[in-house]
């Protein structure tokens, strides 16, 4: 039986509210961060820990807004996140007190970890990455990808998966260039899928709704989102077992 919980922790004085899941059974497993998509921590994204939890990992949704804040506004999200840009070490620290979360926990393996992250989480688990964070495996659903700090890119150490849609207004083929580039330069292993027909968060269905606040470009997708997670799972099996 999988068993959840939230868990509230502090960054820079911020109270954070994330999802910890943990799988049946006695022994450590893998871990895997979840960074969540550029609305917040919402009620969908929630599920996503017990979802590998059910798989056995021990999985922990983190928290970057603080309390569990969920936007409805896109503007209002874009400025958020916008924000981020400018404190590169911010975004990486957010994301290590979650893997710090997540390690803690006893029933994590430390040494076959993974992050994956949607969105502004998939640039997060990428930075993350590049400031050394030990993560055999990095996944990013629509991810932002261009890096500020590209020479940071050495410093990978595990395999990395962007699963991009080929419609996706926000990640045009000049960027997804750019990261093969990066990639290939530091000598990572990595690969990218691009999926047909999909546009940006195709693995939300909130985004399917006509009626949804989105941003244009935006739209759940629900063969891709199938096929980004096991692609995500094959992934897995290779680095973590």
């Amino acid at each position: 039986m999988v068993i959840a919980k939230d868990v509230e922790y502090s960054v820079r004085g911020t109270a954070m509210r994330g999802r910890l899941a943990v799988p049946d059974g006695t022994g450590q497993r893998p871990g895997v961060l979840i960074a969540h998509e550029g609305n917040g921590l919402d009620e969908f994204q929630r599920t996503r820990p017990e979802r590998l939890a059910e798989l056995g990992y021990v999985a922990f949704a983190l928290d970057y807004y603080g309390g569990g804040q969920v936007f409805t506004d896109p503007a209002q999200m874009m400025d958020r996140v916008g924000k981020f840009g400018a404190d590169l070490d911010y975004v990486r620290e957010l994301g290590n007190a979650g893997l710090e979360i997540l390690t803690n926990e006893p029933r994590t393996d430390p040494a076959r970890l993974a992050g994956i992250g949607y969105c502004f989480g998939g640039t997060m688990v990428l930075e993350m990455a590049r400031g050394g964070a030990d993560l055999k495996a990095v996944v990013g659903f629509h991810p932002g990808l261009t890096p500020s700090r590209p020479r940071d890119s050495v410093n990978i150490r595990g395999s990395v998966l962007v699963c991009i849609g080929s419609e996706d207004p926000i990640v045009p083929t000049e960027t997804r260039l750019a990261f093969e580039e990066d990639m290939r330069a530091a000598g990572v292993d990595w690969r990218m899928n691009i999926y047909g027909g999909a546009e940006h968060s195709f693995t939300h269905p909130r985004t399917a709704d006509p009626d949804a606040n989105v941003l244009p470009g935006v739209k759940y997708h629900q063969p891709t989102d199938e096929r980004s997670w096991r692609a995500m799972l094959d992934l897995f099996n290779e680095v973590l077992t």
